[in-house]
């Protein structure tokens, strides 16, 4: 990857975004706070390939053994890193382009309902594959479950016994720093509210997916939910009708960060990635092949047009907003 050089204004984890068109840049002022800009997408996913891709895939494999879970952060990270203006943010009323690719979420304990839950992030390097997130999901999980809590976990577990004076002082003071992006980086460690995409699986617990709300602390901009795998009936490009596995995710995003045009067309990488999943245990910085596995004239025209932006040189992109 290309080394930056550090500007005034920059961010350890990302690169002030500066040279904005005038509807962008006053739009942080408008609308000041995350959750004023909440939009919301409803999807269902066609994971039948997928599923047949996992099963194949675990044959043989004890320890490590991959999951649709597995897939979907793959496919997400995928798309960020094809389509970076998802790895935006906006904090103290500037937008930022973030250095690395994160994925947070929760993980419980154990299935109960008082079981106690803990923060994981997982980071995609350019190498990343489905292997790699396999192993990484699964080593961050049982670490999460089994060891002593660090990070935004251990600062949680000695806030909870603190009165409540000296708790609203701290977060006012949490705020503050939050705001200039001061908040010590032992407190965003394994944070999902700092995460590029912040994800819930409520399928796991059997839930259907849910519009969950943005937190206007930390930097997040994208929170996806993802429901109970079902059954559904698909109309199949010649015509006849097939019974398929489906997932639906319920996204939330801040509209500030990219509109409804980019992210419709993002999602349909989404989509292409489940339905070729082979294509996930590609390492993350190779391209997609626009015209590979797909037979469909209409999906081949708008991958055409999602990836088709992706030949423009990022790196050449980024100069000219001014990230680096």
């Amino acid at each position: 990857m290309e080394e930056r050089t550090k500007r005034w204004g920059d961010r350890p984890d990302a690169c002030w975004i500066r040279n904005l068109d005038g509807l962008h840049a006053i739009m942080p002022h408008l609308m000041n706070k995350r959750t004023d800009a909440e939009v919301y997408v409803n999807m269902e996913f066609d994971v039948t390939e997928a599923l047949r891709y996992i099963e194949e895939k675990n044959r043989g494999e004890d320890e490590y053994k991959t999951t649709l879970f597995h897939c979907i952060l793959m496919a997400v990270a995928k798309t960020v890193y094809l389509r970076p203006d998802l790895n935006r943010y906006i904090s103290g009323r500037r937008y930022y382009q973030r250095h690395e690719i994160t994925l947070g979420f929760v993980a419980k304990k154990r299935f109960e309902d008082h079981s106690e839950e803990k923060l994981v992030v997982a980071t995609a390097p350019e190498d990343w594959t489905l292997t790699a997130v396999t192993r990484q999901v699964v080593g961050k999980v049982h670490k999460a479950r089994t060891e002593k809590s660090g990070g935004a976990n251990g600062a949680m577990d000695i806030l909870k016994i603190m009165p409540r004076w000296f708790l609203m002082l701290f977060f006012w003071g949490l705020k503050t720093l939050d705001f200039y992006g001061k908040v010590p980086a032992v407190l965003k460690e394994d944070d999902p509210n700092f995460a590029s995409v912040f994800l819930t699986n409520l399928g796991s617990i059997q839930c259907p997916s849910v519009y969950h709300h943005l937190n206007n602390y930390g930097t997040n901009s994208i929170m996806i939910a993802i429901g109970t795998m079902h059954k559904a009936e698909k109309i199949a490009v010649d015509g006849t009708r097939q019974v398929r596995d489906v997932v639906e995710l319920g996204i939330t995003l801040d509209e500030r960060v990219a509109d409804g045009f980019y992210f419709g067309r993002s999602l349909k990488i989404v989509q292409h990635l489940m339905s070729h999943p082979e294509l996930l245990d590609r390492p993350l910085k190779e391209a997609i092949d626009r015209w590979e596995k797909s037979n469909d004239t209409e999906e081949k025209r708008d991958l055409l047009a999602a990836i088709g932006e992706i030949g423009v040189d990022v790196h050449n992109r980024n100069r000219q907003l001014g990230i680096w």
